[in-house]
């Protein structure tokens, strides 16, 4: 089943608008300007809306900066879905975090929350924490991995912003392909697991991920460290190459011996202005 999850406004989140290349989003009372490939119609909200902008990212060749106003600190906070996430503008035009995430987000914690049993959770290339934190707080002990440690140590910031300091989160710097081959021999088993890889990435120690050549081996080992009674694997993508369509077949492929369904769709954010849907990604996820 082909599917759209929809993010919608939320006090401290909201994509004003969108075209031309470009998304206007506010996060708190912070609004930012930056590219978006998806946003091919024109803009409804008129240029000098978009230029009040308090940080717009311009990009200049292969490179690109922000240009913000004097009141915009070096990072800021916002609570989401009742998580609270330090961002930072950063030379790649991220900030640290995915809002359209969240209804992944629910949907684990909905899946943790209605099982009678404790619930071990595989993050890999997990990023700034929003999913680890998620099932984290509806009592899933977790296991966070990602090869950046400026990731990691933010995911950690988050932590004990969100009052998860004593939540069961185990921080693992580490390159994702690597980390699997190790659980694997040592027998480690989880009951959900959760991937986002990049198109392309490097590892802890520079080793080149490239989706292209790396994601199959890598879903092909996973059936290897799911326990025997699993609950989920997401698999996300974000500017991918692939569709929705592929991810499920893909990841059926991998996981069809647990028996299950999987269902996969786009991500979308509704925009303020003209309601229209904005695609930041794709899934795919399998339950039992």
């Amino acid at each position: 089943m082909n599917t759209i999850l929809i993010t919608e406004k939320s006090p401290e989140y909201e994509l004003l608008d969108s075209g031309q290349g470009e998304k206007l989003e506010r996060y708190g009372n912070i609004v930012l300007s930056r590219p978006d490939p998806q946003a091919i119609w024109p803009k409804n909200l008129p240029e000098e809306k978009w230029r009040e902008a308090d940080a717009i990212f311009t990009r200049v060749g292969t490179a690109g900066k922000w240009k913000t106003a004097v009141s915009v600190k070096k990072s800021w906070n916002v609570n989401l879905g009742d998580l609270v996430f330090q961002l930072q503008l950063l030379p790649s035009k991220h900030i640290g975090i995915f809002p359209e995430q969240g209804t992944q987000w629910q949907w684990l914690e909905d899946k943790i929350k209605s099982t009678k049993k404790p619930v071990s959770v595989l993050n890999l290339f997990a990023y700034t924490g929003g999913a680890s934190l998620a099932c984290a707080r509806v009592g899933a002990e977790v296991c966070h991995v990602d090869s950046s440690e400026f990731a990691v140590d933010l995911a950690h910031t988050n932590m004990e912003l969100s009052g998860l300091s004593k939540a069961k989160i185990r921080f693992i710097v580490d390159d994702v392909r690597k980390f699997v081959e190790r659980e694997i021999k040592r027998g480690n088993k989880y009951d959900i697991i959760l991937m986002d890889p990049p198109v392309y990435g490097k590892g802890a120690k520079g080793e080149v991920w490239k989706i292209e050549e790396d994601l199959l081996p890598l879903l092909s080992r996973i059936k290897n460290i799911l326990s025997r009674s699993p609950l989920a694997v997401v698999l996300n993508g974000y500017a991918s190459l692939y569709s929705a369509i592929t991810y499920g077949q893909v990841l059926e492929t991998a996981v069809r011996e647990f028996g299950g369904s999987v269902s996969c769709g786009e991500l979308a954010i509704k925009e303020s202005s003209g309601g229209r849907l904005l695609s930041c990604g794709i899934f795919a996820r399998w339950q039992n």
